[in-house]
């Protein structure tokens, strides 16, 4: 029997292309219709925002104890680029951990992050992720431009919560150095329907969001994020 829902989605794209609102969106879909129309059931959200926001905290104690910080430098920068890349392993180690554990028949892992080219872009990252892992997966990308980035960065700020994954945000100057430029054109450019990795050919559609739905949510979210993910199902299938 052919199982209706996705093992693993990756959900990737600019920061604030529109990644976390599309999750919320999900989670308030009932259960049925989210398998039937999105073909994601009780899914669980791995994102790498949390455990980046956990070494800024952690340095942040650090310093304060007077010990050399592990990971940022004051700027907020990491201090070696291969960092981007632990980060990586550890998105695919928490779904080992989830799926070894209560993650039943029928359930979707949800991973989600965001690359920019200056520190490898979305094809370093692809590369570090298991063989194993890969062909169980199925990528949602998000399309913003890079102005469109910068703009729902900034607004959805909330200097309250800049640990929340829905309202933290980078400075200006920092989200044009490492997001400004990516690689995904040339990701995709090879193949209208794949990515390919380690011998493993990656289902991918592309969510077009130049014009915000994602913000906006309703009916227009609604229509644009179940096509795209019935095609996405069809490639998934071959």
């Amino acid at each position: 029997m052919i199982s209706e829902t996705f093992k693993i989605l990756f959900l990737i794209g600019r920061p604030a292309a529109g990644k976390s609102e599309i999750i919320s969106f999900l989670k308030g879909l009932p259960p049925e219709e989210r398998i039937t129309a999105c073909h994601i059931g009780d899914f669980y959200e791995i994102d790498d925002f949390p455990m980046i926001w956990t070494w800024f905290e952690e340095d942040d104690i650090l310093a304060r104890n007077g010990k050399p910080r592990l990971y940022t430098d004051w700027d907020g920068y990491f201090k070696f680029n291969y960092l981007w890349n632990l980060l990586i392993e550890r998105l695919e180690i928490e779904y080992w951990k989830m799926a070894a554990s209560s993650f039943a028949d029928g359930n979707t892992a949800v991973i989600e992050f965001a690359r920019g080219r200056q520190h490898g872009g979305f094809g370093e990252a692809f590369s570090h992720f298991s063989e194993k892992l890969l062909r169980r997966a199925a990528v949602l990308y998000i399309d913003v431009s890079f102005e469109e980035s910068l703009r729902k960065n900034c607004k959805r700020f909330n200097p309250d919560k800049p640990y929340s994954i829905l309202e933290h945000a980078l400075p200006d100057k920092k989200l044009k150095r490492l997001y400004g430029e990516s690689d995904w054109p040339e990701l995709c450019s090879a193949d209208p329907d794949y990515l390919h990795f380690k011998g493993t050919r990656v289902p991918y559609m592309v969510f077009e969001n130049k014009d915000d739905v994602t913000t906006k949510g309703g009916g227009a979210l609604a229509g644009r994020l179940r096509q795209c993910l019935a095609e996405l199902w069809k490639k998934y299938n071959r």
